[in-house]
């Protein structure tokens, strides 16, 4: 990984096919990066990754800022569930790996 690095996704959403392309905007390990989109679904998303050492332990925070075709409505009604539920999965996961 590095700034520069575009990642290609394909994913379905509700049942539709799409297709999604990443940029790492920021590569700073081991405290953060950033990933923006640069083709799919959304009119922007910037997600911002940070990795903060407590201990032994490491505290990790996703910063999310996206904007939808529709507006406030569309995100209202779909989106902002679906995000949710993307976020609420991965912390699931990531306690399953790391509890």
């Amino acid at each position: 990984m590095r700034a520069g690095a575009t990642i290609d996704y394909r994913l379905r959403l509700h049942g539709v096919a799409l297709r999604w392309q990443t940029e790492i905007t920021a590569w700073e390990p081991p405290d953060r990066f950033v990933d923006e989109q640069r083709r799919g679904p959304y009119r922007k998303w910037m997600h911002e990754h940070t990795f903060t050492r407590r201990g032994s332990e490491c505290e990790m925070r996703d910063i999310v800022r996206y904007a939808v075709p529709g507006g406030w409505l569309v995100n209202l009604l779909v989106v902002q569930r679906d995000v949710r539920r993307i976020f609420e999965y991965r912390a699931g996961k990531l306690k399953d790996l790391f509890a």
